[in-house]
């Protein structure tokens, strides 16, 4: 890299490894093939190469601590000891034992031996889990009570400071702010305050920050992004109070404070008062925060532009950034100044370069981690006033120039339907009043009607013969019959068990975005560009490039065959718009709300396929609908109307007999159960077993008048609950809905879970709703 450089930093990369190298041992090790000892060392090894990347493509400020093995909010919980009891263990450090419990639950085996702690005879349900802001990365929900105390029980940060020093690399340790780290966590006291606690937290971050300053740290990262969400006067004092006491009584090191994922509006003042030495603003999602940060900055802080978007994998037109930025620099001045992305990393690939099948133009088009540090360096070099970057600048122009005249991303077709859609297009028939009177003698479902949310368990034989087909080893006939006996055998079982409601598994289906992207006109897709979830979890988001259209039916036949195994009504099943929306990567050269729309035509036209081919019962899954509310609640409104539109779009063309379902993951829906009402779902399931069905309030309150089915069974821990406490969880929701509106089904769908775990687990929610039915007068249904 040239001498002629503004600093670059990246805040944070993936750490799942460029194939996935993090899951493959993480399931390794909770599968008993791995030791500990060779999990610590693979996770190791994909921390030096992370380091040694960054380093080759021209980082300065290279971050550490971003690495996790499973999520950086679980790491700081246990680094402040706000371990709640039930995986209680006086150990220090912290186990791995302890931490695996808390991530993903504790199962006793029939020796009584166990994977974690628990203080029950089943073991230990896993902590809550939701939605980082806007993302479709998943954290642990950190647990607080009165009188918590805190101590510092992982040394992780100072070690992978040391670690990473070791091997030649000067670093920013990265930590998750005291203020935001409170504001993300819950407590089961609905009056407690978890902020309240931040003098007894703050402490531990000193005595972090004195153990990275003995050992020679110069800067660390705390990543603050509460700062664009809408904070009252406490939470703004109480970020004031944080950053004072760590200035008073913390070492002499610079503390970078970090927000992103949107603009800082009321919240900058509160921000430039911080007593730190920079702060990071992100300039994609919030552009106007440089001419601010102009005006109203201080001259003593570096500020960290967030000028390349590190959530979406188009190309930087770097040559218009330049242009943009460099009357910016020169106000603030080039000592003041380092390029970053937006956000971390962690929300995009690792390189493109590993795509060998993408269109040429569409490849051209992307930039993952790797090229988009490439961008930063050579974006740093050019304002810098580095003059040999100047054809890399202009091949970037060209190439962002070639995406946005490209035939292939408008098709007249759809403009047209876009331009026919009224209100008729958005409306059922008749209110659900009428239509539930109508399904109720269509289905004479029993009380409490027992169904799953869609996906059967994708085992290592479906996993094969996937793989099998796609590289030619398995033919197509013999792959359908594959699939065919898979379905049977899941239809077999689910009778045999007692559902009242079934699914055919979706075993054909590799991913519910993916599959359906994979045959709707728009989308591309790769081979290795994965990103995490949460934990061991990966996805592959399409990148969605162009307009949408779905050419001919995807999921009819599937659905016909499965009915044609039964008489009991079987569930098509489809993913809703907002959902392919949220977890693909998405053009950014049309408003979002015009492609959840192109989407939701296309998803309508499978549904009338659907309705016309027999099914009485459809499901649209928008699991991700929550996940898209922007940061502040003023721009929750626009959002909601075109989401719940778009679902409306997709859903409102069927007769009043056919029973629209959808279902919600990790929703708090208290603040949008307006819009949750208007969707007009005949049936909506949600999850609710780790919130102990609190979820269910906003339902409650609202007086929600539609069926709901909140989840009884944790998908996301390989625990299975008992038939006992599955009617415990239904108990609770008795306490909040009528016993009419309820169904039983689990949080979510079952494909990342074992057969040996699903098969008890269902069998017990079956008898949960059959003990519950024999307790209970027969609703009418």
């Amino acid at each position: 890299m040239s001498l002629l450089s503004l600093p670059v930093a990246t805040l944070g990369t993936p750490r799942i490894g460029p194939r996935r190298e993090l899951k493959l041992a993480l399931e390794g090790y909770w599968a008993g093939r791995m030791s500990e000892q060779q999990l610590l060392e693979d996770a190791a090894g994909l921390r030096a190469a992370n380091w040694a990347r960054q380093k080759s493509l021209g980082v300065t400020v290279i971050p550490s601590n971003d690495f996790s093995l499973y999520d950086q909010v679980l790491d700081t919980s246990v680094m402040v000891g706000a371990i709640p009891e039930v995986y209680a263990s006086k150990a220090e450090p912290v186990s791995l034992k302890t931490y695996f419990a808390m991530a993903r639950g504790s199962q006793y085996d029939s020796r009584g031996a166990s994977c974690g702690h628990g203080s029950r005879c089943d073991g230990a349900p896993a902590q809550e889990m939701t939605k980082w802001f806007d993302t479709n990365y998943h954290y642990m929900v950190p647990e607080f009570h009165r009188g918590q105390t805190f101590r510092l029980s992982s040394r992780k940060p100072i070690e992978e400071y040391e670690e990473a020093k070791a091997l030649g690399f000067q670093t920013r340790p990265v930590l998750i702010g005291p203020v935001t780290f409170l504001k993300l966590g819950k407590s089961a006291d609905p009056a407690f305050q978890p902020l309240s606690l931040l003098d007894d937290l703050i402490p531990v971050y000193i005595e972090v920050l004195q153990e990275l300053t003995k050992r020679g740290a110069n800067w660390v990262q705390f990543d603050e992004p509460c700062l664009v969400l809408d904070l009252d006067e406490g939470a703004k004092k109480s970020l004031l109070h944080a950053y004072d006491r760590l200035a008073k009584e913390g070492p002499a090191i610079k503390i970078m404070v970090a927000s992103y994922f949107g603009s800082l509006g009321d919240n900058l003042p509160t921000a430039l008062r911080l007593p730190v030495a920079g702060l990071h603003v992100d300039l994609v999602r919030a552009p106007a925060l440089l001419d601010q940060i102009i005006t109203a900055g201080r001259g003593d802080q570096v500020v960290s532009l967030g000028a390349i978007d590190g959530r979406n994998v188009w190309r930087t037109n770097l040559s218009a950034l330049r242009q943009r930025l460099d009357p910016a620099i020169a106000k603030l001045g080039k000592d003041r100044i380092q390029i970053a992305p937006s956000c971390s990393l962690l929300h995009v690939p690792v390189d493109v370069e590993l795509e060998t099948e993408l269109a040429s133009d569409v490849k051209s088009w992307l930039a993952f981690s790797v090229q988009k540090i490439r961008e930063l360096a050579t974006l740093a070099r050019a304002l810098a006033g580095d003059q040999k970057v100047s054809d890399v600048l202009a091949e970037s122009e060209r190439v962002t120039t070639s995406r946005r005249t490209s035939p292939k991303i408008r098709d007249a077709s759809v403009a047209a339907r876009m331009r026919a859609v009224n209100q008729t297009t958005r409306r059922r028939a008749s209110a659900f009043a009428s239509r539930a009177e109508i399904q109720r003698k269509r289905f004479k479902l029993p009380a409490f009607p027992t169904t799953t949310i869609g996906s059967f368990p994708q085992t290592a034989e479906v996993r094969n013969a996937r793989a099998a087909h796609a590289r030619g080893a398995m033919s197509d006939g013999q792959y359908d019959k594959f699939l065919k006996e898979e379905t049977a055998r899941a239809v077999r079982w689910q009778e045999d068990i007692g559902l009242d409601v079934l699914v055919h598994g979706e075993f054909e289906r590799n991913d519910m975005v993916q599959y359906f992207g994979e045959q709707l006109a728009g989308f591309a897709f790769t081979k290795n560009g994965w990103v995490q979830s949460y934990g061991s979890r990966c996805v592959r988001p399409p990148i969605l490039f162009g307009d949408v259209s779905r050419p001919k039916p995807i999921t009819v036949n599937w659905w016909r065959y499965a009915q044609s195994l039964t008489k009991k009504p079987m569930k098509a099943m489809l993913t809703g718009p907002a959902t392919i929306l949220n977890w693909s990567f998405v053009r950014d050269d049309i408003p979002r709300a015009e492609v959840c729309r192109q989407i939701a035509l296309a998803i309508r036209d499978e549904v009338g396929d659907l309705e016309n081919a027999g099914a009485a019962m459809i499901q649209i899954d928008e699991a991700a609908l929550r996940e898209g509310l922007p940061p502040r609640r003023s721009e929750w409104t626009a959002y909601l109307e075109w989401a719940g539109d778009c679902f409306r779009i997709c859903s409102s063309g069927v007769a009043d007999q056919t029973q629209i379902h959808t279902h919600m993951c990790y929703s708090e829906f208290n603040d949008i159960i307006d819009a949750i009402a208007a969707m007009d779902a005949d049936v909506i399931s949600i999850e609710t077993s780790r919130s102990k069905m609190e979820l269910l309030d906003a339902f409650r309150n609202y007086k929600y008048p539609n069926q709901i089915g909140p989840g009884v069974y944790d998908i996301h821990s390989p625990r299975v609950p008992g038939t006992g406490e599955m009617k415990e969880l239904v108990a609770l929701a008795r306490q909040r809905l009528q016993d009419s509106q309820l169904w039983v089904n689990p949080d979510c769908g079952l494909k990342t879970r074992k057969w040996e775990e699903v098969r008890p687990a269902l069998v017990n929610m079956v008898s949960a709703a059959r003990e519950l039915r024999a307790a209970s007068a027969p609703a009418d249904r």
